[in-house]
């Protein structure tokens, strides 16, 4: 199936438009119906443009026919500009299957991979989505954290200007996700000031001035969400998350037109199901739970929209 299909855009005029007008594009990381309601709800309530984003693991929890068949669903138009995205492609193959489900944007991550197999791999991927009119993405540096079994390392790699350079002349990526201090998961180690590395993005941006760039790991772990999942009985010990008013100025004054968000929606649902269950301990009907945790997740994408990506009214 065609991305065009089910009214679905690709993220090119997305970029485009975002890096023009001061904005980055929330890509929020989804699981379930729940998840996508809460994104999907977010963005029309904001009229923000999306990117749903998906990984490996998300995609076979869920099943490509029951995923596409809950974006058939809500009868999209292009007008919408609400991208499908694969996060985290980790293989040419897993990326050909996003693409022929009917996904309008791949990641592939060869990034721990040495610098002559990403450029192979991406460049694969690349001539396979540009026949489906796909856009690609693709990963210089390597980011700290656990996100999911095909997302995760042990090691911090900060995006050397000089390679990204190489490797976008070499590939023609769309866009390029790079590392400059975020992480992956509720743990976020800081860098020696605190601060991103901004003098890095801006030697990228300077190297590179028409290829959109993007942030993972970007997530900024509220607190009053962590108390609250230990209030309820949950366990999360260390966290720390990115300052949101960094995450503000590399979406309104750089070439960051993309940033992912996966962590704080894992909390807000969990947080929002915990509180209820605890509260309610007769209720045993999935339905309330999870609409509580969809509403949590929902209220987290509002304020990400609003106050960090500065998305709202864009469309």
């Amino acid at each position: 199936m065609n991305y065009t299909d089910l009214g679905l855009v690709n993220t090119q005029k997305m970029f485009d438009n975002a890096i023009k007008h001061g904005y980055a594009i929330p890509a929020f990381n989804v699981y379930n119906m729940e998840t996508i309601s809460a994104v999907m709800t977010a963005a029309n309530y904001c009229h923000s443009p999306l990117i749903i984003a998906i990984s490996e693991s998300a995609l076979k929890y869920m099943g490509g026919d029951m995923l596409i068949g809950m974006i058939k669903s809500y009868k999209l138009n292009p007008g919408q500009n609400i991208a499908l995205h694969l996060d985290h492609g980790s293989s040419v193959d897993a990326c050909i299957h996003a693409i022929k489900l009917g996904f309008s944007s791949v990641m592939i991550d060869c990034s721990k991979l040495p610098f002559d197999e990403n450029v192979e791999n991406t460049k694969r991927v690349l001539d396979f989505a540009k026949k489906y009119d796909v856009s690609t993405e693709s990963e210089i540096g390597i980011l700290f954290g656990t996100e999911d079994e095909n997302t995760n390392s042990v090691l911090s790699e900060f995006t050397d200007p000089e390679i990204a350079q190489q490797f976008v002349n070499a590939t023609n990526t769309d866009s390029l996700a790079i590392a400059i201090g975020t992480s992956h998961g509720v743990y976020k180690p800081q860098t020696e000031n605190g601060k991103l590395r901004f003098d890095i993005l801006a030697d990228i941006q300077g190297r590179l001035p028409d290829t959109p760039l993007v942030l993972h790991g970007a997530s900024t772990v509220p607190q009053h969400l962590v108390k609250a999942i230990n209030k309820f009985g949950g366990d999360i010990t260390q966290s720390n998350g990115i300052d949101a008013k960094q995450l503000s100025i590399a979406a309104t004054q750089t070439n960051i037109c993309k940033i992912n968000m996966d962590t704080d929606l894992r909390l807000s649902f969990t947080a929002g199901v915990r509180q209820y269950l605890s509260e309610h301990p007769a209720d045993m009907n999935p339905r309330t739970y999870l609409s509580t945790g969809r509403d949590a997740v929902c209220n987290n994408c509002l304020y990400a929209i609003r106050e960090i990506m500065h998305s709202d009214d864009k469309i």
